[in-house]
């Protein structure tokens, strides 16, 4: 057996969680349907966050938005 040598720092975990998802829905989906879902949820997250209160759900909506296109992407 070998040991698994990709580990993720404990500070980065997060960002390994978000990628993993991003990663995930792009295998469900296809490169070009992510990367307009990616799209979607970036609109969808800077409209959300014109509103004072909608930030906490729009900023992270933007994140991943933004994360599921660059994936797609690239």
């Amino acid at each position: 057996m070998t040991a698994r040598t990709d580990r993720v720092p404990f500070l980065l975990t997060p960002l390994a969680w978000l990628w993993n998802l991003v990663s995930f829905i792009l295998g469900l989906t296809g490169r070009l349907l992510a990367v307009i879902l990616g799209f979607v949820l970036l609109v969808a997250g800077v409209l959300v966050t014109l509103t004072v209160l909608g930030a906490i759900i729009g900023i992270p909506l933007m994140i991943v938005g933004f994360a599921l296109t660059l994936r797609g992407l690239f």
